[in-house]
């Protein structure tokens, strides 16, 4: 299911294209895709809220399958074998930020469903160096979000300085955040959720929120760190607000209108926001082991893969309770 060109998320945004199947060259490896998760950032490119950087492209970065074939120089993978793609598709290895750790900074990195065709189709080549195995536990639909969502939230909860004990809130209540407080509540924190869906505010509280509440809801305790999942700005002047000094807030979003102004006082006392930018090879292999070992559990809608368009709308629409999750039979 390709995108030709962005626009309002109608029936036949995306196309059913007959395309041949990936080649797997060197360092690659072909998956056969079991199911892809729908992201908000598969909507925002479909939509033009970001940039498309290929036309067309096959959408999706939360694909889970086995591998069918595997390219020269691969090692460590054979086939048969059960994968995982997720929003990281290439990094260069060379440049200070792969050197040091931070590949997720990379100036040259590329990304599934913006630079490389994604999953939203029957077969996905992926570089095998990049590919995360998936736990045998997890089947196909019940991993693919764990693949985005869940990978960036874990990687949020660290941009945000969390530690074992601490109060943490979630601003947002989303796909990400269902996987954030189970990472939080095994971390034994209490969590704060402000989200302005009742559903959702019993949702948090069935997971184990010490509290949960609307947007304009005090807070009832000063948060040692916070994540905001909504992508707008007022959200995180709003976390900001409910900081204990020295603490972080982090932005977990790739696209953001803007922050309001804010008062200074808020800030002060070394208090910190802090923006999520992609995420790592390891942050990816840590969290699946960390998913599996508590285990995480995800809320999912199905949808097939010929109604890809569909399930975007639905996450436009804010019709989806959990995770969008494309069944992929090829």
């Amino acid at each position: 299911m390709r995108l030709h060109r962005p626009g309002p998320i109608t029936a036949d945004r995306l196309s059913a294209d007959e395309v041949p199947e990936p080649a797997a060259g060197p360092g690659r490896v072909v998956m056969q895709v079991g199911a892809c998760a729908v992201c908000r950032t598969d909507l925002q490119i479909a939509s033009g809220d970001l940039a498309a950087r290929r036309l067309p492209i096959t959408l999706g970065h939360q694909a889970v399958g086995r591998i069918v074939d595997i390219g020269p120089a691969v090692t460590g993978w054979g086939i048969g074998d059960r994968i995982g793609a997720y929003w990281l598709a290439h990094t260069c290895g060379h440049c200070r930020f792969c050197r040091s750790g931070r590949e997720n900074l990379c100036t040259e990195a590329e990304f599934h469903g913006w630079d490389r065709d994604g999953g939203y189709a029957e077969y996905m080549a992926v570089e095998a160096a990049v590919a995360v195995p998936v736990p045998p536990a997890m089947d196909d639909i019940q991993a693919a979000p764990l693949l985005c969502g869940g990978v960036i939230g874990y990687r949020a909860l660290r941009r945000a300085q969390v530690t074992p004990g601490d109060r943490v809130g979630l601003f947002g209540f989303g796909a990400s955040a269902l996987c954030a407080i189970q990472v939080a509540r095994h971390w034994d924190c209490e969590v704060y959720v402000y989200t302005r869906s009742e559903d959702e505010q019993q949702r948090a509280r069935a997971l184990g929120a010490a509290w949960a509440g609307g947007y304009e809801d005090p807070c009832p305790v000063r948060l040692d760190a916070a994540v905001t999942f909504a992508p707008v700005g007022w959200v995180v002047t709003r976390a900001l607000a409910t900081l204990e000094r020295g603490a972080t807030v982090a932005v977990n979003a790739i696209h953001l209108d803007e922050i309001p102004a804010f008062d200074y006082a808020d800030l002060w006392w070394e208090r910190s926001i802090a923006s999520v930018a992609n995420v790592t090879r390891a942050d990816a292999r840590e969290f699946l082991e960390l998913a599996e070992q508590i285990p995480i559990i995800t809320s999912v809608d199905v949808f097939a893969l010929e109604d890809a368009a569909a399930a975007l709308a639905a996450h436009e629409a804010g019709e989806i309770r959990g995770s969008a999750v494309l069944r992929i039979d090829a």
